[in-house]
């Protein structure tokens, strides 16, 4: 389902978008960062310094890189606000029916002609290893740039969330979900296609399984990916991602008043090269 949000309005999410939502895996919202919000986020990204120096390249197969960024917690800057506004983690605690809370947010770009393709899987099929009992997650797809097919877009099998989590590994040569599952779903669930223009957003739910392929454009696909847990599923151990801590929820307007461009303090940015508790892991990249 898609809808258009209104600059300056609440998002009130309707039981038609929750229905869609639970059916479909997904929600896309059109327009949910104007242009004004979306320069102060590009100013944020390329003046962050912290931002680049915490960027952790991954290969796909053929050794295309793509690049992440993973923090755990939203700061105050920029993409703070963004992703504490009520408008982002506001309507995913709608959608997932409790309080949630910032799990950790992450950037991932894939430059011209070099950004690598990701195998298909579920979020969950990583995030239940770090002590997450069930499958009350979720995360947002910020497009910063256009996504269309040509720079590698985010593929979803929709309705695939309700099989379940498929399990998850090394195969084919890729980290990800099992491929022969992945397959006999396809043939269940509508490949979509989700291209998206500056400000939409992707609201998914964590067992969704998704891919990209690689960025074959002149053009560069930057997205912003915030996600989120329930409290009720506050981890029962220890990993690299957090246990509940309260969000602090700001107005839908903060993102136009903040003037944090520089400061990234508290962020807790992830070594990803170097984190023993994801190295056994499949690498949850979009």
């Amino acid at each position: 389902m898609e809808v258009t949000y209104t600059n300056g309005d609440q998002l009130t999410i309707t039981d038609e978008m929750k229905d869609a939502f639970n059916k479909d895996g997904y929600l896309i919202v059109r327009k949910l960062f104007c242009n004004e919000e979306l320069q102060k986020m590009k100013k944020n990204y390329e003046d962050g310094e912290d931002y680049h120096k915490n960027k952790f390249m991954v290969k796909d197969k053929e050794g295309n890189e793509s690049a992440q960024i993973t923090w755990n917690f939203p700061g105050n800057d920029i993409f703070g606000m963004a992703a504490r506004c009520e408008k982002l983690a506001g309507t995913c605690q709608q959608l997932l029916g409790g309080e949630v809370y910032h799990y950790h947010s992450k950037f991932v770009v894939k430059d011209p002609k070099t950004g690598g393709q990701r195998a298909w899987h579920q979020d969950y099929g990583y995030w239940y290893k770090n002590g997450c009992l069930f499958p009350d997650m979720m995360t947002v797809f910020v497009s910063i740039d256009t996504a269309n097919k040509e720079n590698g877009c985010l593929q979803v099998l929709e309705g695939s969330h309700r099989a379940g989590r498929v399990e998850h590994g090394l195969y084919g040569g890729e980290q990800g979900a099992d491929v022969e599952r992945v397959e006999e779903l396809k043939k269940f669930c509508p490949l979509k296609y989700v291209e998206m223009n500056p400000g939409d957003a992707l609201f998914f739910h964590c067992n969704l399984l998704h891919t990209s392929d690689i960025n074959s454009s002149e053009s560069r696909r930057l997205g912003f990916l915030p996600a989120y847990n329930r409290k009720s599923n506050d981890p029962v151990i220890d990993s690299h991602h957090p246990r509940y801590t309260p969000l602090d929820m700001v107005p839908n307007n903060a993102v136009l008043e903040c003037e944090n461009f520089t400061d990234l303090g508290g962020k807790g940015f992830l070594d990803m090269a170097n984190l023993k508790s994801i190295k056994a892991q499949v690498q949850f990249n979009k």
